[in-house]
């Protein structure tokens, strides 16, 4: 038989839904950022802030006691019981621990399992934008078609129950919510959010709602998707511990809802995670515990620095609505007369600032940066002071 010559195109065999989705804008953007010196960084959406040392020393003395093993699939239940006394005491919820909640590794596999649990191919998901940039590639795994609402500052960044309604179809399935929200720092009202579960239920969807910035609200209290009438039942509530106590790299998350989805969820979960890292669930427990005091602590700095970014924004001249919530702000780079692309790649070359392109979140994102204030108050005054010069250069 005669050999074959050459190598085959290995890019052949790969999964043709992963080959068409291009690689995250802000990873690849901070590629670049990496090689370079004396770069203010003002992109990634990670505390500044050391995980606090009570936390640190639990894992410390889990691993002095041996604590190395496999947890339960779903996960330790004594940090399960905690997680359900937690959201019933702050929003009235009731979760049984033992059947509707689901330790994962990090809110982002808890969105992964919520999205292949539910979805059938050619199922539609809506999904607000400007979004996070998981979102849609995850849907999109999961052989979803996702469909963008698209948000604006004249109305806060804010999805209307309109909007919801007119975008419906006989295949829509899951309504994504994030609020607060990454990238814009938007939050909804609660009669905002009653509005839009209206019109779920009159249509029978699903909603998966990302409440990971719950605990970094600066002007009104969160609303808890769940806690709505009639919206326990048919709402996937995920969050973590990474941004509200300063644990993004130990990866703990958690999906709450009904025992039909959680059940589907841990399925997979059990086949490809086994279960969260021992340790990373030990300090969830921990923070739960004895974490307020530093929660508290790190949400008032991060409330100082966000009114900074704001009354700088102003004094530089670029339009930008107060967020809310989460460490982010959103604004307007469109007097430059710049892109949002351009605007980033310049400021980075010119000035070493780097922020990130908005429609790194999706086409409503252009016009846009995102600029996270999960930095120093000397690092974001140097940076404003960077990006002042810059605006004027290009605006003048």
């Amino acid at each position: 038989m005669e050999e074959r010559k050459g190598s085959p195109d290995w890019s052949e065999f790969i999964n043709p839904v992963l080959k068409s989705l291009p690689p995250s804008g802000i990873r690849r953007f901070f590629d670049l950022v990496s090689e370079m010196k004396d770069v203010v960084s003002l992109g990634v959406g990670e505390p500044d802030f050391v995980t606090p040392r009570n936390i640190i020393d639990a894992c410390v003395r889990s691993l002095d006691n041996g604590q190395t093993g496999y947890t339960s699939n779903q996960g330790m239940l004594e940090l399960r019981e905690a997680i359900a006394e937690e959201i019933n005491g702050s929003y009235g919820v009731k979760y049984d621990p033992v059947s509707e909640i689901l330790i994962t590794v990090g809110v982002s596999e808890a969105l992964d399992l919520a999205m292949r649990a539910l979805i059938s191919p050619g199922d539609e998901v809506l999904i607000p934008e400007p979004t996070y940039v998981s979102y849609i590639p995850c849907a999109a795994l999961a052989y979803a078609k996702t469909v963008p609402l698209k948000t604006n500052m004249d109305k806060l960044f804010r999805v209307t129950a309109e909007q919801v309604e007119k975008a419906i179809t006989p295949r829509t399935k899951i309504l994504l919510l994030a609020y607060p929200n990454n990238p814009t720092g938007a939050v909804m009202t609660r009669q905002e959010l009653l509005d839009i579960c209206e019109v779920v239920k009159a249509h029978n969807l699903i909603v998966i709602s990302d409440e990971i910035y719950e605990h970094l609200t600066y002007i009104e209290p969160h609303t808890c998707v769940s806690s709505l009438p009639g919206m326990k039942e048919r709402t996937i509530l995920l969050s973590g511990f990474s941004k509200s106590y300063a644990m993004t790299g130990w990866r703990a998350g958690y999906a709450c809802g009904n025992p039909d989805f959680i059940g589907a969820m841990t399925k997979i979960h059990q086949y490809s995670m086994l279960c969260a890292p021992t340790q990373a669930q030990v300090c969830a427990l921990e923070a739960l515990r004895s974490g307020k005091p530093d929660m508290r602590r790190m949400t008032a700095e991060y409330n100082k620095r966000r009114k900074l970014v704001v009354d700088a924004m102003e004094e530089i001249g670029l339009p930008c609505f107060e967020p809310g919530g989460a460490f982010y702000a959103f604004p307007d780079i469109t007097k430059t007369r710049m892109n949002a692309a351009e605007f980033s790649e310049r400021l980075l070359m010119e000035e070493k600032v780097a922020v990130v392109d908005g429609t790194a979140f999706g086409e409503a994102g252009e016009g846009h940066v995102r600029i996270s204030y999960a930095y120093s108050v000397e690092k974001l005054t140097e940076a404003f002071r960077r990006m002042n010069r810059f605006v004027k250069r290009y605006s003048s």
